[in-house]
């Protein structure tokens, strides 16, 4: 096959892929989530399997564990997270009063009534509280009526559910169908798309798990208000390197000076608490889950979330960062294959000149 047509039908499969995310992205969502944590909870039913058990009895048990996760974070954890969200919106306005009565007695020059700190602080407070608060309901709101709730808490364990069991067969019965031609070249793309995937969604997915559970708990024992949300929110964002820590201790320690000032001694244990998920972080987690390399640069990372996001929504979002991946695998293949050929090299034209 010609590489025109070759081109042709690539290019066909994805318009294809990219009208179902525009037209079906909705109803996709139960079964892309699916996917995603069967493909997040594969290497565990191979250990599992590796322990003699069969790959029905795995799936079930993981299937079990997942279920009684989920619903002990449901019931216990998801009503505080949000109550304490929604609270951390409200008193923010309260809290810019704070910090400008602060100001006004440390550093009054800088509040002149002409000046752009004295403005910023006496609007920050309302836009925070109007906007703020209309962004947190306007999307909870939105996946409220985009999707369909009793739909993914049925839909996606059943998804899940036989995805895992025959998981290994659709690879097995995928790899079946690649075009013999370039079953060599595909299947080490697809394995180093499957490494970066790997690295990253297993890997920073158990490192944001891990440093959010540790930053809410921690947080709490120090009785910080609001804990919760903050170490949710530095967990949530520690796929972007030290910006989850930046944030999050920004954030925390912000708080902590309002609640904890004069106790210099909780507005350490604050600090300290995320110092040592920082050191914790970068010499433990991430070199052992994540390890040296994941071939996703940040920046593009965000670049694609943001885009997928904006054109696809939360299913956009979703599936960004496996294409993400295929694209940065195949643009290195692309390169590689650049500086290897005679228009790289020059080789052709010194033969020519020869």
């Amino acid at each position: 096959m010609t590489i025109n047509n070759q081109m042709k039908y690539w290019g066909i499969f994805a318009l294809v892929f990219v009208l179902s995310l525009w037209f079906l992205g909705d109803i996709m969502l139960p079964y892309v989530l699916g996917g995603a944590i069967a493909y997040f909870l594969d290497p565990v039913a191979d250990r599992l399997e590796a322990l003699g058990l069969s790959r029905v009895v795995s799936t079930v048990i993981i299937t079990l564990v997942g279920v009684l996760i989920f619903l002990v974070g449901v019931l216990a954890v998801l009503p505080v997270l949000v109550e304490q969200t929604i609270a951390l919106f409200e008193t923010m306005p309260e809290l810019v009063r704070d910090l400008r009565l602060f100001i006004s007695q440390r550093f009054p020059e800088l509040l002149n009534e002409n000046s752009v700190m004295h403005q910023t602080l006496s609007s920050i407070g309302d836009v925070i509280k109007e906007k703020g608060g209309a962004v947190l309901q306007g999307v909870l709101s939105s996946a409220a009526s985009v999707v369909n709730l009793v739909m993914l808490m049925v839909v996606v364990p059943v998804v899940t559910f036989y995805l895992l069991l025959d998981w290994d067969k659709m690879v097995a019965r995928v790899d079946d169908l690649l075009p013999r031609e370039h079953i060599t070249v595909i299947r080490s793309l697809a394995a180093q798309i499957d490494n970066t995937l790997a690295s990253f969604v297993r890997g920073m997915g158990s490192v944001c798990l891990i440093l959010g559970t540790y930053y809410a708990i921690a947080l709490m024992l120090v009785g910080l208000n609001f804990g919760l949300a903050v170490g949710f929110f530095a967990g949530a964002i520690t796929f972007i390197p030290y910006i989850g820590s930046l944030l999050g201790g920004t954030l925390a320690i912000g708080l902590g000076l309002f609640q904890f000032w004069g106790d210099w001694f909780s507005l350490g244990l604050v600090g300290a608490i995320f110092v040592a998920g920082q050191i914790v972080e970068g010499n433990f987690l991430t070199p052992k889950l994540v390890g040296k390399s994941v071939g996703l640069h940040p920046v593009w990372l965000l670049f694609a979330l943001s885009v997928f996001g904006a054109l696809f929504g939360f299913v956009g979002m979703l599936v960004a960062v496996p294409i993400a991946a295929v694209i940065g695998v195949l643009a290195r293949f692309f390169i590689g294959q650049y500086t290897n050929s005679y228009l790289y090299t020059g080789k052709a034209i010194e033969a020519q000149e020869d």
